[in-house]
């Protein structure tokens, strides 16, 4: 009889001593929105500073680490 082991999907571990990255959700005033990757910023203060310094019309915000 053979053995079966279950395959369990393995995460990647998160760079070492690298930046973090972030995902940014950005609703505007006139009610589109986007998503973007922030890969410039170090934590999700600084995040959310680039995010808004870059773009206009901005109504909201939601910032998420990504991994």
């Amino acid at each position: 009889m053979q053995d079966h082991h279950k395959q369990v999907p393995v995460r990647p571990l998160a760079r070492l001593g690298g930046r973090p990255e972030f995902t940014a959700a950005v609703r505007y005033r006139n009610g589109g929105r986007e998503l973007f990757h922030i890969r410039n910023a170090s934590d999700m203060k600084d995040a959310r500073s680039v995010v808004l310094d870059e773009l206009d019309n901005v109504q909201s915000v939601m910032i998420a680490l990504r991994g």
